[in-house]
């Protein structure tokens, strides 16, 4: 049975994408393999990753003066290979600090020997919120402004795009890519691990302008040489393949589905139906600020923290899945990507009623 799986990654992903792959899975092309078995110099699958690219440029809408890289090492790795190669030892780059993710990607940037100024810091807040727009000061400097428009772990949302005049704005758009219309051009460079809305874990998706290649410190590692990878079309070593193939049908289904417009129409209702809920709950509560509130994962408590392990173990039996808010936080969290239908956020609600019902 099929689960409502709202785990924040490696996540739930689209039934259809998942059928297809299924029955390709030991014969794909008549090749009498699968497309993990089939080198990825063959012909077949190099118009694979080719045509994956393709639906990634046309279903965003990327620019063509920006390079699309399939990589390795998660979101994670690009936080060192982002220093390695936009800057040189010594630069000022600055960061917004809005969550877990962005912490490590400050303590990435310093350990590569940069002068890190982080202009926007909501520790204080716990991070339950955004700076507002006209609040921080971009250093013209700075060879970048690095932000995470969604935190996974605190439920922590960007309503805006960082006014970063010519300093480049870079992004790790891991766990809200293609969940609505997103336009590239305000970014030098985006980033996105695929485990939430693209894919499998182990693909990492970079989309960087043009003119930051060819920067990279001597001694880069070459897999994480972006020059290196795009002059060699991200098969410099053996990439990724069934996660750029997976890519590939998600793709479709959120083509068919009727592109990012509908992505996004459909993730706003699924956030405002569960929010709406809450808000008028006088047993569950959400933390986070109305302003900043991630579509994507909605974090929630309930008035007596005790009965959590409770709520995890009893949603579970009901095919709830994977509702235990990360451990730093406690309470519970609910991640509603792509994948998971309304229907699921509808069955969370209605078990949510009657565990307050038995328990409040």
């Amino acid at each position: 049975m099929r689960v409502y799986n709202f785990s924040a990654g490696p996540a739930m992903l689209p039934l259809d994408a998942l059928n297809v792959a299924q029955s390709e899975l030991t014969d794909w092309k008549n090749s009498g393999m699968s497309v993990l078995e089939v080198s990825h110099r063959g012909k077949d699958f190099v118009a694979c990753a080719a045509e994956t690219e393709s639906l990634l440029r046309e279903v965003v809408g990327i620019p063509q003066n920006y390079k699309v890289l399939f990589l390795q090492g998660g979101a994670t790795g690009q936080f060192d290979a982002i220093p390695l190669n936009l800057t040189a030892a010594g630069d000022k780059v600055n960061f917004f600090n809005t969550g877990q993710w962005s912490v490590k990607a400050i303590k990435a940037a310093k350990a590569q020997g940069l002068e890190v100024d982080v202009i926007v810091d909501r520790a204080e807040s716990k991070y339950t919120d955004t700076p507002a727009a006209d609040s921080f000061v971009v250093d013209p400097e700075a060879a970048y402004l690095h932000y995470t428009p969604n935190e996974t772990i605190g439920g922590v949302e960007f309503g805006y795009v960082p006014e970063t005049g010519q300093v480049p704005l870079v992004a790790d758009f891991s766990s809200t890519i293609l969940s609505r219309p997103l336009d590239v051009s305000p970014y030098s460079m985006i980033y996105a691990g695929a485990q939430k809305n693209m894919g499998p874990s182990g693909l990492c998706v970079a989309i960087v302008r043009e003119d930051l290649l060819g920067k990279a410190r001597p001694g880069t590692p070459t897999i994480w040489n972006y020059t290196a990878m795009a002059e060699a079309d991200s098969m410099l070593n053996t990439p990724p393949t069934f996660g750029i193939y997976l890519l590939g049908l998600i793709l479709k289904w959120v083509k068919d589905a009727g592109g990012l417009e509908a992505m996004g129409e459909r993730n706003r209702a699924k956030a405002e139906a569960l929010y709406g809920y809450i808000d008028a709950s006088d047993y569950y509560s959400n933390p986070v600020a109305l302003d900043s509130r991630s579509w994507m994962n909605v974090p929630f408590l309930q008035a007596n923290s005790e009965l959590d392990k409770a709520f995890v173990a009893e949603a579970n039996s009901a095919g709830l899945t994977n509702l235990a808010g990360h451990r730093s936080v406690g309470g519970m969290r609910a991640s509603i990507y792509n994948a998971m239908p309304l229907e699921g956020v509808t069955a969370l609600i209605d078990f949510m009623t009657d565990f307050e019902r038995r328990n409040g």
